[in-house]
């Protein structure tokens, strides 16, 4: 496979994604894409093996078919409650030549988190650092090139289940792939769907997906938060199911069709035909006891967001609203539900700035996952550099950006 060929693979839990792109001068240009039905996984853990793997070949056929290429290792999404997050701050001292900082010192503050006591089941699957300081001064997001003697920096660390990596590992490889890189799935739909300028502000990006929804939390263009809920689109799904009494697939087409999320939302209260099974006859419903139930369950998921932003202590980091994702994100009335549980302002986030190619394909909230995998994501298990992204780094004794951070953080408090 070519250097500049880029593979994701979104393992979801309705269907595998897979995406196969050409890193160009300019842009990732889109060759291929393919999506297998899947149900072979659950909240986001590798269920069966055998049909995981099967559902990744189905997947990857159509996209190689597509691009015309071969390819072999694969970018893979991981979700699921197992995903743990926590934030570390670890030193280095400096004794190169002239005491300038260099790759090589990022490496060993790396290095120096993986150290860290971790329980006996978890693996580091990101380590993404915050911030940086250099001699006790901080606000410095690259460090090399500057002088001193003491390197700082506060990272953010996420941690996974192993098992649950090795199933994944497992069922890539049984499909005669090999797994690059594993990425947490938010992270991947933050590098697709959000913008500079909102990650520097502040915003929660909020990823429904059919068996989790994940959630990062963004402010000065460093993530200082995830979580991952168990809470999204199968049980909204499994819910019409229970309550009317109809086979799983009717209750996802009446979720597709019909389905809002609040009653507010609604533009014309039909009445809906619904086929009976065995002896059961056919019924007809409102539209609006469609909507009664899944607001229900949508209100749960929203609280127990809104819930987890309040424990973070980061809720009023939040300036530049929410973004929703993923395939949930577009039940009718969703982000105004959203809206009005959080008190924050929300839009629909899409797959950015992607080139030639066949980028309209993933150009939808449910590809928001596989198109940010095929972007990269900085800090990630495999990646041999660490640092900065900014081509200055922040010197001096006074920050204009410092300056109004202070300003925010006094307003905040009041």
């Amino acid at each position: 496979m070519k250097n500049n060929i880029i593979v994701g693979l979104d393992l979801g839990t309705t269907k595998v994604c897979a995406v196969i792109a050409e890193q160009t001068e300019t842009n990732l240009k889109v060759l291929g894409f393919g999506v297998a039905p899947s149900n072979s996984l659950n909240k986001g853990l590798v269920a069966n093996i055998a049909k995981t793997s099967q559902a990744i070949l189905d997947a990857l056929e159509v996209a190689k078919n597509q691009a015309g290429i071969e390819v072999k290792e694969l970018n893979v999404g991981v979700a699921g409650e197992h995903i743990t997050s926590l934030r570390h701050r670890n030193f280095v001292t400096i004794n190169g030549e002239d005491d300038e900082i260099t790759q090589s010192d990022l490496n060993r503050l790396k290095a120096d988190v993986r150290t860290i006591k971790i329980p006996a089941d978890r693996q580091i699957l990101h380590i993404i650092p915050e911030e940086f300081s250099v001699d006790h001064q901080g606000g410095i997001d690259n460090p090399i090139g500057m002088c001193g003697s003491r390197l700082e920096a506060v990272n953010h660390v996420v941690l996974a289940a192993i098992p649950a990596i090795q199933n994944i590992k497992r069922s890539v490889e049984k499909a005669g792939y090999v797994v690059k890189d594993y990425i947490l799935q938010p992270i991947a739909s933050s590098v697709s769907v959000l913008e500079d300028n909102e990650k520097d502000l502040g915003v929660l990006l909020i990823d429904i997906g059919g068996g989790t929804t994940d959630i990062a939390i963004f402010h000065d263009n460093s993530i200082k938060h995830t979580k991952v809920f168990g809470v999204a689109g199968n049980q909204v799904t499994n819910d019409i199911r229970e309550s009317l009494g109809i086979v799983t697939a009717d209750a996802e087409q009446l979720k597709k069709d019909y389905g809002y999320a609040t009653q507010e939302a609604i533009i014309k209260d039909e009445t809906i035909y619904i086929k009976g099974t065995g002896a059961r006859p056919n019924v007809k419903i409102p539209t609006t006891l469609l909507t009664q139930i899944i607001s229900v369950r949508m209100k749960e998921l929203f609280a127990l967001i809104d819930n987890e932003l309040r424990q973070s202590g980061l809720k009023n980091k939040i300036k530049a609203g929410v973004v929703l994702t993923g395939g949930g994100s577009l039940l009718r009335g969703c982000t105004e539900l959203a809206q009005s549980i959080l008190g924050l302002p929300c839009r629909i986030g899409v797959p950015l700035e992607f080139g030639d190619g066949l980028s309209d394909e993933i150009g939808s909230p449910e590809f928001a996952t596989v198109s940010g995998l095929i972007k990269g994501v900085p800090g990630s298990t495999s990646s041999d550099t660490w640092g900065g992204t900014s081509d200055k780094a922040k010197k001096g004794s006074f920050s204009i950006k410092g300056f109004f951070k202070k300003v925010a953080e006094f307003f905040d408090e009041l």
